[in-house]
């Protein structure tokens, strides 16, 4: 598998590697995994990725495995407590925003049926697939994830800045962001035609 071309910034980390061939770019539709990558890519704000990655498995520990209906009731002394484990990013507004983004997500789950249905009809249930040759191509942002951020504010979430939205576009694949000549380009491609996604 390590023959296979690859974008490059997955580099050699076999954490990155295994996220990079099994999860990036994924068509995701189910709820609970869209709220656990609404609240990984708020806490990579200014950090790199694979640093959010390795401490995957502390946030789910820490905030109640990051189902939105516990951690809309977290207290204000359990989210404390968060703070002092080195197992999550422990930034005071970015911790406490789990809470604010997780009341959010229910609310647009209690309006809109569910909180998959309110996102992918951003790009009409299909996701975008593009044709990128190299990473100097791919966008940080685009007048859609500036939409989709501007919408989140609206609703009360926080740490949904347009370029964090990008991201979690590309993480969850509304965004096929893989370049053309990387083994899953073809293969998430695939997968956007998929009724379920992962």
């Amino acid at each position: 598998m390590n023959t296979m071309k690859r974008c490059g910034w997955c580099g050699t980390d076999p954490l990155y590697l295994a996220y990079h061939d099994q999860e990036w770019g994924v068509p995701v539709r189910h709820d609970p995994t869209l709220f656990e990558f609404l609240v990984l890519e708020g806490a990579q704000a200014g950090l790199s990725w694979i640093t959010v990655l390795r401490k995957r498995g502390g946030y789910h520990r820490m905030f109640a495995g990051l189902d939105p209906e516990k951690v809309a009731v977290l207290s204000d002394a359990q989210l404390e407590s968060a703070l002092l484990d080195p197992g999550i990013v422990r930034n005071r507004l970015k911790v406490f925003s789990a809470r604010k983004n997780a009341q959010a997500f229910l609310n647009i789950q209690a309006s809109a049926g569910s909180f998959s249905s309110y996102l992918w009809q951003y790009v009409d249930n299909v996701p975008i697939t593009n044709h990128w040759n190299s990473m100097a191509e791919v966008p940080g942002r685009t007048p859609l994830s500036d939409r989709i951020s501007k919408d989140l504010k609206r609703h009360g979430f926080s740490f949904v800045g347009s370029t964090i939205i990008y991201a979690y576009m590309q993480a969850i694949g509304m965004v096929n962001d893989h370049l053309t000549d990387c083994f899953r380009h073809a293969e998430c491609h695939r997968l956007a035609f998929e009724t379920e996604g992962a």
